[in-house]
């Protein structure tokens, strides 16, 4: 009787080992991603949720200056219907469209020909031109706008100086013109980093790929185009993807322009209005509505180029449904042959 309860005991103590080596194996993951998710939630899903019960509410005041009280109440979507009632609102977000329209597509040219370029066989320093094309995505957007404000202010830069020497009237900073200055600025702080991603791509294509093209005939040129260009078709879409997102982000180069050109307005981009309603007008409902929309418009416009560059070719679309259709014929077929086999047999057992 005792060596039976000794076997059974010693047969139980493996089982509880391995219950206990799942369970530790089960819970280290968590342990260690518990740092990054505490991190994760209060740095962003707590702000995201915050931002969106702010735009659904409201603060009323008592009295002239509120001095009777003050209580937040709930708004519902009235603050939502305030922003897009915003003619200024709704303009600088159709000026952010047609910003990035013109401005993305110009910068991500520009990364990709320097990158092509530093990664060619026959550059020289490549090193030394990287850090130095890199180097503008290091100074602060408030410094680099000054820098630059230096040279579109009339009588504090040589450009306006050197055009009228020969005729030209250039305004910068005029109200036609002070958007692409805008746009100037930003594409000389981030066409290093963007390159810098795309160098990143093309240094992960295989040199066989290369030595054969190279034995094959093929020149530089056709390399870039035939074999770099379609290979880096991911770092380009990155990039392109974190300019969109960035062209409604646009805050600081605009905010210290604006004391130079009267052409900048309190709500010349998104963000300045969302800035403006929030500490100018204490309207902290309206601001995070406006915030909640920002981010809205780029998920959206990112999700649409995502889908349009990841979009299949016409003749690989209608392939693709011939197959289905194909498949789904070939089901159809069988469904049927095995009903009525299923029906032949039932009626020879019957017989």
């Amino acid at each position: 009787m005792s060596t039976t309860t000794m076997r059974t005991g010693a047969g139980t103590r493996p089982a509880r080992r391995t219950s206990t080596l799942k369970r530790s194996q089960t819970i280290a993951p968590w342990v260690m991603l518990a740092p990054f998710l505490a991190v994760f939630a209060l740095t962003f899903l707590i702000p995201i949720v915050y931002a969106v019960g702010q735009s659904l509410t409201t603060v009323r005041r008592q009295g002239l200056f509120g001095e009777d009280g003050v209580e937040t109440v709930f708004a519902g979507f009235g603050n939502y219907v305030l922003a897009f009632t915003n003619d200024s609102f709704l303009a600088s977000i159709g000026r952010m469209l047609l910003f990035g329209i013109v401005q993305v597509p110009v910068m991500i040219i520009m990364a990709t020909v320097l990158a092509l370029m530093l990664e060619s066989a026959s550059a020289k320093w490549p090193q030394f031109f990287r850090a130095a094309y890199f180097v503008p995505y290091g100074v602060p957007g408030v410094i680099a706008t000054i820098l630059w404000g230096f040279l579109y202010i009339p009588g504090l830069s040589p450009i306006i100086d050197i055009g009228r020497l020969v005729g030209l009237e250039l305004d910068f900073l005029g109200p036609t013109t002070v958007l692409w200055s805008i746009a100037n600025i930003v594409t000389w702080t981030y066409t290093g980093y963007n390159m810098l991603i795309i160098i990143a791509q093309l240094k992960s294509i295989p040199g066989d790929i290369y030595e054969a093209a190279r034995i094959d005939g093929a020149g530089a040129w056709r390399i870039a185009r035939s074999i770099q260009l379609p290979l880096i078709r991911p770092a380009l879409v990155l990039a392109s993807v974190f300019s969109i997102i960035g062209t409604l982000q646009l805050f600081a180069e605009p905010q210290v322009l604006a004391a130079s050109s009267p052409s900048i307005d309190s709500e010349y981009t998104p963000n300045l209005s969302a800035y403006t309603a929030a500490f100018a007008y204490n309207d902290y409902g309206v601001a995070a509505a406006q915030a909640v929309i920002i981010a809205l418009a780029a998920f959206i416009l990112s999700f649409a180029f995502l889908g349009l560059v990841n979009r299949k070719p016409q003749e690989e679309r209608m392939a693709l449904r011939q197959r289905k259709a194909a498949l789904r014929a070939f089901r159809a077929g069988t469904t049927t042959t095995s009903t009525t086999t299923g029906t032949t047999t039932r009626q020879g057992s019957d017989s």
